[in-house]
């Protein structure tokens, strides 16, 4: 797991205060506190806070003079003793009041994505977008937005058709074919891509390899510079067919390696031939049984670490479906579940909840053949017990089974869910709305409580109703939003302006959820692999170490 530093932020929540963050670490002593230090100007650092900081990793500093540029890190205090200073982040000088870390980037073409990784070693997250023109591109920048390196996915990459892309395009339909993550544990992530003859890299050099333009290859290319380091060819069963596109991830398959998931595997492959193995849009990579080895997981089957399979659910009636879940939704049930949507399945079958960890149906709702195109899993309602799932058929509280609203009209669009106020509940995504259910005044979808617009700071949505990212990248355990603006040549990072005593360590340090973020397809929600909602217990240290150390 990446060796993370404090990722302190600073946003203006008012005229007169700003609220600064930073991260709780995954290994952190349970009785490690923090002390804050600011900076006017030019001038030497000073601390703010009168007693040691136990609670929520954030503070508000009400007493800064916004009219010049302040500059904030953090100490860890630990049996008492300070330790070393984090980075710093400065907020500049008539910083606008708005949640929102402002990237610079090259001037280009319209972005899809970003990924997160730490390219360069330091501690903090970096980003590599992608250009969707013709050809496409990748592009690298450090943190504060510092270009790094391009790489131009070639003439391959002109077909950008959803369903039968060229060689070596990206990220169309509910392909992608990029993820970032440090492979080699060296502290430096790496970036995965799937290549073809005619890709240009960071360094100038082109791929040639091919047989054909038809022949594939995945390449690993060096995080700081998108030199080429490694490739492997992808294995050529359904060349016949034309290119394949693929849907790209990591998981610790063998406990303690990072696997690179990929339409095929490299340490195996596995083939659906006749199998009633159903997929869908997305993947997940978790680990489902506890025993420390990830499992990789479609919509209607799981396979084990080493390509067998744990499950099908082709045989229980599951179909092709768009949304799918696995999360700690019932804190009182052994295990992980699973919640997912169907696409016209001929039973009438709408959506089912499972034991993720064998396939068992808990339960089923049906009703006429419809396609679901839409379905979450995230704890919005805290008078009952674990989380809620819901699609177009009503709210319904997963472990009970029951709807926690009788109007079924009266529910939040089923589309990303995120922790963004300060309560343990999880906030709604719709379509560049920050949205809260209110369970008290349940109101039809686009009628919620809208908390913030991203229109509002001049920011869009990167394609359709859905931003580039949505993950926790810095401050503390709250989640961020990356969009852009109109022009693409800025990455406009939502990063929550609202204080909070709740004390958990950076969701990216959760194993589940750090294999998530790396992760695209539909774009959806990341789980944790503990119950986070209302009245869950403190999770349990993360069963992790950290690379490089």
């Amino acid at each position: 797991m990446e060796n993370l530093g404090r990722g302190v932020v600073a946003v203006r929540s008012s005229s007169t205060n700003v609220l600064v963050s930073w991260r709780l670490l995954g290994l952190d002593p349970n009785d490690i506190g923090f002390n804050i230090y600011r900076a006017v100007g030019s001038g030497v650092a000073s601390k703010l806070n009168a007693n040691v900081l136990t609670a929520g990793t954030n503070f508000v500093d009400s007493t800064a003079n916004l009219g010049q540029a302040n500059t904030y890190h953090v100490r860890p205090v630990v049996n008492g003793a300070e330790q070393a200073a984090s980075r710093t982040f400065t907020l500049p000088a008539n910083n606008a009041v708005e949640p929102i870390v402002r990237i610079p980037i090259r001037s280009g073409g319209a972005i899809k994505f970003v990924w997160v990784g730490d390219l360069t070693g330091d501690g903090e997250y970096d980003y590599v977008i992608d250009r969707q023109t013709s050809p496409q591109k990748l592009e690298a920048y450090r943190g504060d937005g510092t270009f790094l390196w391009d790489v131009d996915m070639g003439p391959n990459s002109v077909n950008q058709d959803n369903i039968e892309p060229g060689s070596s395009t990206l990220n169309v339909g509910h392909w992608d074919g990029v993820t970032v993550y440090d492979f080699d544990s060296d502290g430096r992530a790496e970036v995965a891509v799937r290549i073809a003859n005619g890709v240009r890299f960071g360094d100038g050099k082109t791929f040639t390899s091919g047989s054909t333009d038809n022949h594939q290859f995945i390449a690993i290319l060096d995080g700081r510079t998108g030199a080429l380091r490694a490739s492997a060819q992808i294995p050529t069963d359904y060349l016949s067919d034309g290119p394949l596109a693929a849907r790209f991830g990591v998981g610790y398959l063998d406990g303690s390696r990072p696997h690179l998931v990929a339409s095929v595997n490299m340490a195996w492959k596995w083939l659906r031939g006749n199998q009633n193995a159903p997929d869908g849009h997305n993947t997940r990579v978790l680990d489902v049984d506890g025993d420390g080895r990830d499992e990789i997981h479609e919509i209607g089957f799981t396979l084990n670490g080493d390509g067998t399979v744990r499950y099908l659910l082709g045989p229980q009636g599951i179909v092709h479906g768009d949304r799918f879940h696995i999360a700690k939704m019932d804190p009182n049930r052994a295990g992980l579940q699973g919640y997912g949507v169907q696409q016209d399945n001929p039973s009438g079958l709408l959506e089912y909840y499972y034991d993720a960890r064998n396939g068992n149906m808990i339960w089923r709702h049906t009703g006429a053949v419809s396609d679901v195109g839409r379905g979450m899993a995230g704890d919005i309602d805290p008078r009952s017990p674990g989380m809620e799932v819901w699609s177009f058929s009503g709210v319904y509280n997963a472990p009970s089974n029951t709807l926690t609203e009788p109007n079924t009209t009266n529910r939040p669009w089923p589309h990303l869910g995120l922790w963004w106020d300060g309560d343990v509940l999880m906030e709604l995504y719709n379509d560049g709305k920050f949205e809260k259910w209110d369970w008290n005044n349940p109101k039809p979808t686009n009628s919620l409580p809208r908390l913030l617009r991203i229109s509002d700071f001049g920011a869009i949505n990167t394609h359709g109703p859905n931003p580039a990212f949505v993950g926790d990248i810095m401050g503390d355990w709250r989640e961020e939003v990356i969009v852009t603006n109109s022009a693409y040549n800025q990455l406009i990072i939502f990063t929550t302006d609202r204080p909070s005593d709740i004390r958990l360590y950076t969701l990216a340090h959760n194993p589940q959820y750090r294999n998530e973020m790396t992760l695209k397809g539909y774009l959806q929600s990341h789980h944790v692999d503990y119950f986070l909602g209302s009245g869950m217990s403190t999770p349990p240290r993360p069963n992790i170490r950290y690379a490089g150390v």
